[in-house]
């Protein structure tokens, strides 16, 4: 194990284990499945149910077109159905999804859940850096999809009038700005249309697809009949393997059922995909195809071009593009709240500095707003807007970033499999080699596109790896170095308890470690020469689950002489609150009352060295994060009047 992989590793396992922790129930415990399942059809299906717009029209004429004859079509609707029975039902919603952390899902719970079961053994650390890796893909998806869904959507505006073609990247930037402008009003009320919006949108694909099958029902049965996908493969060999890339596009957006499994729960999800919005999406695909071979072939080549909108009658033109830009809204939204909740969960697990968290609902605790990532999303979606320009030209990098996650989802699955749920190896081999199968194919394929366009998810998840693991690292040098010497609490309480002069009040200490007298406080009482009455020497813990209940919240140790070491636990889904925790706090020496209660803060300066702990660009690197995070003081959310910071140089 490198010292590096040792470090990462170290930060996903670093928060105390509760055995019989558990979390305050998710809202899928009390609510009515259908219920729940016409929610999660309005967030969850977002992104792959806006890809209809694209997929079909990208894999005959995108960057490697192919001819849309019977043959080729056929294929292409059969490798589209398979891949989302083979992906999304069989992986995710039947296999992967059962993988929870506590009802929550995702790349950052599955890795937690992976890391608490292994108990820090020492293989888990390529799993880590997987994880953290997906997790930076994560990244890269969230910026491409709202540019991908929205443009894709607004070109749908020429059809309604010619028009309309010199103003689609402006309106589509319009529309984005105006997206991540609202965002830090919180999606509360907007969430509430989500639902019927989204339901409203599978309808029509569904009605389109129909009206258009009934000119050819045969293509139901060549549909769903995979000797099509190997016929293709077998006439053409790379062309097929080429088309992967596209085909891809129809399942985007799976890895999304998994990660808002937490919100609405296992069945739910499963439900509204089994019995909506699978029918619906292909229905519309089949339709697509079906209106492409009952042209003839002069037509052919001109319909292929845009095929979900050329199939809608002229009557309905100016409704579905403006219900299809709307659901590319809601996918955007679905992204950007998603981007938002990995983001508090890598802070949490220690992954990245500390960044300003608004809540934006009093009631329900998921919905959050960052402002940094807010913004910095929505710079590089207007850039990915204005270098591509248009949905085509995106497709070539949209992909990529996607099927990486997929290919680590399994990786992380094979542990799963075996070390976790103890299954035998004939029945994970078995099932693990046709996830591989697929993921491998997929991703292969989109390696083709790299030039094109691909590269540019990979320089955004490289470069957000980097910085996740340098945060990471540096964390645990940085709490090494100053746990190095320090002195233990009971020779401190003897030696200076009856020494120092005692004044009213009370003193919170805010340390990384439970062990060791904090560095405020030594500096302190070295400057002030006093000590409080009521000392408190305060640890915030982030368990590697994503609640923990009211009982396990608080852990209160006397050390005599007025000190106490108090612990306060919160999940990685968990807001901290550190005034509202002691408010609950009994037990050492009557209720906390803010005007009567300082809190000590350490703050830390890097000295970057050259030493054997990291490069020494990675340590600038750091120095620059650790300068640029927030404050412990509004982290913490501690009163700004009751607050002193004392300063420390540290070298690593």
């Amino acid at each position: 194990m490198t010292a590096e992989s040792q470090q990462v590793a170290a930060g996903a396992d670093s928060a105390a284990t509760l055995a019989d922790t558990g979390h305050p129930g998710h809202a899928h415990h009390g609510d009515g499945k259908l219920k729940l399942a016409v929610g999660a059809v309005g967030v969850v299906f977002g992104d792959i149910g806006t890809s209809p717009l694209y997929a079909f029209r990208e894999t005959f004429a995108g960057h490697h077109s192919i001819d849309p004859d019977r043959l080729h079509i056929y294929g292409v609707l059969s490798l589209v159905f398979w891949s989302m029975m083979l992906v999304v039902t069989f992986k995710y919603v039947l296999t992967i999804m059962k993988a929870d952390n506590k009802g929550e899902g995702g790349s950052l719970a599955l890795l937690a859940l992976i890391s608490r079961s292994s108990g820090g053994a020492r293989w888990t650390w390529p799993i880590v850096l997987l994880g953290v890796f997906a997790t930076a893909l994560f990244y890269g998806d969230s910026m491409i999809t709202p540019a991908m869904s929205v443009l894709s959507a607004t070109e749908g505006l020429s059809y309604v009038h010619a028009g309309f073609q010199p103003y689609i990247v402006p309106i589509a930037l319009a529309i984005l700005i105006g997206l991540f402008a609202l965002q830090s009003h919180g999606t509360a009320r907007v969430g509430a249309l989500f639902g019927p919006i989204m339901l409203c949108y599978f309808l029509m694909l569904a009605v389109l697809g129909v009206l258009h099958i009934v000119d050819h029902p045969s293509i139901i049965l060549a549909t769903i009949n995979p000797i099509n996908a190997l016929r293709f493969f077998y006439l053409d060999g790379f062309t097929a393997f080429i088309a992967l890339g596209a085909v891809v596009l129809a399942v985007t957006g799976a890895e999304a059922l998994y990660a808002d499994m937490g919100h609405f729960g296992r069945k739910p999800i499963g439900l509204s995909w089994l019995c909506f919005v699978l029918p619906a999406l292909m229905l519309n695909y089949m339709g697509q195809g079906a209106m492409v071979i009952e042209a003839d072939m002069g037509a052919r080549l001109g319909i292929i071009q845009d095929p979900f909108f050329l199939m809608m009658p002229d009557a309905w033109r100016i409704p579905v593009v403006l219900l299809a830009i709307l659901a590319t809204i809601i996918a955007s939204q679905a992204v950007i709240s998603g981007a938002f909740s990995l983001t508090q969960q890598a802070i949490q697990l220690g992954f990245m500095p500390r960044l300003r968290v608004d809540h934006t609902s009093a009631s329900a605790q998921g919905q959050i707003y960052i402002p940094v990532v807010n913004w910095g999303l929505m710079v590089m979606v207007i850039l990915l807007v204005l270098f591509f320009g248009s949905s085509s030209n995106l497709a070539a990098a949209y992909g990529i970033a996607v099927t990486g996650a997929m290919f680590i989802d399994t990786c992380l699955m094979c542990v799963v499999l075996f070390a976790l749920w103890k299954w035998p190896a004939w029945k994970a081999l078995s099932l693990l080699a046709v996830f591989f199968v697929v993921d491998i194919a997929y991703f292969g394929a989109n390696l083709i596109k790299v030039p094109d366009g691909g590269w540019v998810p990979l320089a955004i998840g490289l470069s957000i790896f980097t910085l996740l693991t340098t945060w990471s690292r540096g964390r645990k040098l940085m709490q090494q170095q100053m746990a190095d010497g320090a002195m233990p609490i009971p020779v401190f309480v003897k030696s200076a308890a009856n020494s120092a002069t005692r004044v009213p009040g009370t003193a919170v200490f805010m340390t990384s470690s439970a062990d060791g007298v904090p560095h405020a406080l030594l500096h302190n009482l070295k400057h002030n020469k006093v000590l409080h009455e009521r000392i408190i020497l305060l640890t915030i813990k982030i368990a590697d689950v994503p609640f923990v209940r009211e009982v396990d919240h608080c852990a209160l140790d006397d050390l005599g002489q007025g000190f106490h070491r108090l612990v306060l636990n919160y999940g990685f889904m968990q807001p901290v609150d550190v005034p509202a925790a002691l408010k609950r706090v009994t037990g050492c020496g009557g209720e906390f009352k803010m005007l009567e209660t300082s809190f000590f803060l350490s703050r830390q300066t890097l000295i970057a060295a050259k030493s054997p702990g990291m490069p020494i660009w990675r340590e600038k690197l750091f120095a620059w994060m650790l300068r640029n995070s927030e404050s412990a003081m509004e982290y913490f959310r501690l009163p700004t009047n009751r607050v002193v910071e004392l300063g420390s140089q540290v070298a690593i």
